[in-house]
């Protein structure tokens, strides 16, 4: 009998604690904020849990979502099921088109901490996070451009100690290790593509620090003239690489695996390296890309990234903005820093990160010709994208000089046709340096 009280007088307990506890629970608003970032989901949920363990009145929920990420979102909304707050991996020019996001500046102005931490009016890209004077997103830190990175043991056997200054002497590197390689058991090769945007991976940005981009700032047009030379020089890499094109993440691994010496991508390969497929046979470096001849004649782009957007739809913005400021807060940001998830975008940070605790991030520091370009007007294009077309022309599958032409006709009927008729402006900037991309004055025309 006495058990028996005593286990009744236990579950009477235990529901009155369950009863006291849910009016505490209900009190609590949810911010539910959709990311589409992997590499980094085991420490947002880490700050994220520490969040949720000191506020009584807010509790954030974090949704992982990879696929097809901007129509989700869209989608949601127009459901009504869609989240508070969004990652920064949207065309900002289509959330505002939608009227789907909220200026962030009257929070902004308001908060002084967030500033000293953010530098947000510093860095305030027109088309990128910001549209005039509102700010949709702050980035927290940014990725670097691409670099090469490549198998030591393999550039060495071949007589090579580093990666060359200049597009040709790369060539004829890639060539060598590739004819070196058929020895070896298994083949080893110069180097390796991937099927998901391979000439953005190398090409593209050999042609940046040449001088070559495929937006004409100076005239408002679009040029991918300059493009001929990478090209032809991508057709003499194919014909030495690694024969089978993957998706990026299984061509990752075969790099750390040892089939190939030479990969292109930028800083987040210093993670992927060491955790998602840690290199432990051989020791890999990390090097500039090589340019047409050996000249840096134009910045290396960057991407400013991790950004919160809050959306017009909740009916919780305030709480929302108050969840951006702690994941933008100095504790999470150099955290995340020093974790080797990304670069820090302003000095504040940069100052008060431990350099020692990045890893190999570390090898991937801003070069002094990297910046941000302005953001290129979005189109309505028909066709293959220019990457897709001119990936194509170094397969061999069109002309080279064809492919050029159709891109410089293709893009500029869509543009002056999407101008004409009101769904963009066009982008000119004044004064525009290549190598400073960004230091010239934006100006939008009406035709």
């Amino acid at each position: 009998m006495k058990k028996r009280i005593s286990l009744l007088v236990a579950m009477v307990m235990a529901l009155s604690i369950i009863v006291a506890a849910v009016p505490a629970m209900a009190d609590k608003t949810v911010i539910t904020y959709w990311s589409n970032d992997r590499h980094d989901e085991a420490y947002m949920s880490e700050v994220i849990d520490k969040f949720n363990a000191e506020h009584d009145d807010i509790e954030i929920n974090m949704v992982i979502m990879t696929d097809d990420f901007e129509n989700s979102i869209l989608l949601a909304i127009d459901g009504g099921t869609a989240p508070d707050i969004v990652g920064q991996a949207v065309t900002i020019k289509n959330m505002v088109d939608y009227d789907a996001v909220v200026d962030l500046t009257p929070y902004i102005e308001k908060d002084e901490e967030y500033q000293k931490v953010n530098d947000p009016f510093n860095h305030k890209y027109e088309g990128l996070n910001a549209i005039g004077d509102a700010i949709y997103w702050v980035p927290s830190g940014q990725r670097s451009g691409v670099r090469i990175e490549y198998n030591k043991a393999l550039l060495e056997a071949s007589g090579f100690e580093g990666i060359p200054a200049t597009l040709p002497e790369y060539i004829e590197m890639a060539k060598k290790i590739t004819e070196d390689g058929k020895a070896n058991d298994p083949v080893t090769y110069g180097i390796g593509f991937t099927s998901s945007s391979p000439f953005e991976r190398q090409l593209e940005m050999m042609a940046q620090v040449s001088g070559v981009f495929y937006y004409d700032y100076a005239n408002g047009k679009f040029d991918f003239t300059g493009y001929k030379p990478f090209l032809e020089a991508g057709r003499e890499l194919v014909a030495v690489a690694y024969p089978d094109q993957q998706g990026v993440d299984n061509m990752r691994a075969q790099f750390a695996a040892g089939a190939f010496a030479l990969w292109g991508n930028a800083s987040q390969e210093a993670g992927v390296f060491t955790s998602q497929f840690p290199i432990t046979d051989f020791e890999w470096g990390v090097s500039p890309v090589p340019s047409l001849d050996g000249e840096i004649k134009g910045a290396l782009q960057v991407n400013p990234n991790k950004g919160y957007l809050i959306l017009k739809s909740s009916k919780n913005q305030d709480a929302a903005w108050e969840v951006v400021r702690y994941l933008q807060s100095e504790e999470v940001l150099v955290g995340y820093m020093e974790g080797g998830f990304d670069l820090p975008i302003t000095s504040y940070i940069d100052e008060r990160v431990d350099k020692s605790k990045m890893g190999r991030m570390g090898e991937f520091s801003l070069l002094d010709y990297e910046s941000v370009y302005p953001a290129v007007p979005t189109i309505n294009l028909l066709g293959d994208d220019y990457r897709t077309t001119l990936w194509n022309a170094i397969m061999g599958y069109i002309d080279i000089d064809e492919a050029i032409a159709d891109l410089n006709t293709r893009y500029n009927q869509a543009y002056d046709e999407d101008v004409s008729l009101g769904f963009v402006r066009r982008l000119v900037v004044e004064d525009y340096d290549p190598l400073h991309p960004s230091a010239g004055t934006v100006t939008w025309l009406e035709q």
